[in-house]
């Protein structure tokens, strides 16, 4: 087995909620893993309140949703 050392600022290691200073590089992947689909999550809530789909009713995106399925057959 390796051991890999990685440097890691006090407010990233709270942000990131590191449960201690040792992990198992899965544990550490998960981690990685979800605040990197946080951060896409956060860019893609900006890109529909910019866009203005944010305010779209569910029956309006469906109807989006086909017209784009219908226009790719």
């Amino acid at each position: 087995m390796r051991t890999l050392n990685i440097a890691i600022s006090d407010i990233e290691y709270g942000r990131f909620g590191i449960p201690g200073e040792h992990l198992k590089f899965s544990d550490f992947i998960d981690i990685i893993g979800k605040e990197l689909m946080r951060q896409n999550l956060d860019r893609s809530v900006a890109l529909a309140e910019k866009y203005g789909l944010s305010s779209m009713a569910m029956d309006e995106i469906t109807n989006e949703v086909k017209a784009v399925r219908k226009c790719k057959k």
